[in-house]
């Protein structure tokens, strides 16, 4: 954890659950919603107004999955930013390494999609990671800071913007890189953002993502500069997705 700073957990729901399902796995994470850390679920668009209901005044944030850069306009099959805001969403995940990948979205549509959320006053979750044949080949910190440096937007830093980084090997398949490997991937992360956003860099939250389940978040949420999690597989169970928030 960064002193100081209070803990990130989110919950990406991604492609999964039906209107009954995401109503009540919302509403089983608003029933146990811990003090020690903030709370944020992020269901799939359909989702998103019975899941704000569901949270009701609970302190659990609402953010979705995605957006699109442009406010409105004919991009059929698209959601804007202003409109994941008029559902009450106060976060949008955007840079997945699955949208990067089945999308084909460039650090530059990342960077103008988070440009569209912070005109829309939503705090955008930037995620950069790298393939295993960029870590097996040692390129792994230098192709996340060069994904930092393109999809990072000026006012990030003092919108409260959000890093997550995921090893892309890592996403849904049980593996997790090691500790050791997991906090200097974040120390090399608050570096570069240091280095962009000078002191204000140095208390954006950074989550990591890949894998997170209650048997190891202790551990990984233990590391300097982990100030929370992304979680995808575990964030369908409350009570994994609790928790993982207890171990904050």
């Amino acid at each position: 954890m960064t002193p100081g700073v209070r803990p990130l957990i989110a919950g990406n729901w991604k492609m999964h659950g039906t209107l009954a399902s995401a109503r009540e796995l919302a509403a089983g994470v608003a029933a146990g919603a811990a003090p020690a850390a903030d709370l944020l679920v992020c269901p799939p668009f359909p989702h998103l107004s019975a899941v704000a209901e569901a949270l009701g005044r609970s302190a659990v944030a609402l953010g979705a999955q995605d957006c699109h850069a442009q406010p409105k306009g004919a991009h059929t099959g698209d959601v804007s930013a202003p409109m994941l805001a008029d559902l009450g969403c106060r976060f949008v995940i955007l840079g997945h390494s699955e949208r990067r990948a089945d999308h084909g979205e460039s650090d530059a549509v990342v960077l103008a999609k988070a440009e569209a959320a912070l005109a829309a006053g939503l705090t955008p979750v930037v995620c950069v990671g790298e393939s295993e044949a960029q870590r097996l080949a040692g390129e792994a910190e230098a192709v996340v800071a060069a994904q930092l440096a393109g999809s990072l937007p000026e006012g990030f830093a003092s919108a409260g913007g959000v890093v997550a980084y995921e090893p892309v090997w890592a996403i849904g398949t049980g593996r997790t890189p090691t500790e050791s490997d997991i906090a200097a991937m974040h120390a090399r992360i608050r570096q570069e953002l240091e280095g962009r956003f000078g002191g204000a860099g140095g208390t954006l939250r950074i989550l990591y993502g890949g894998s997170v389940k209650p048997g190891n978040a202790k551990a990984i949420l233990a590391l300097p500069h982990v100030d929370g999690a992304l979680v995808g597989g575990a964030s369908l169970v409350a009570a994994d997705f609790l928790g993982i928030a207890a171990a904050a």
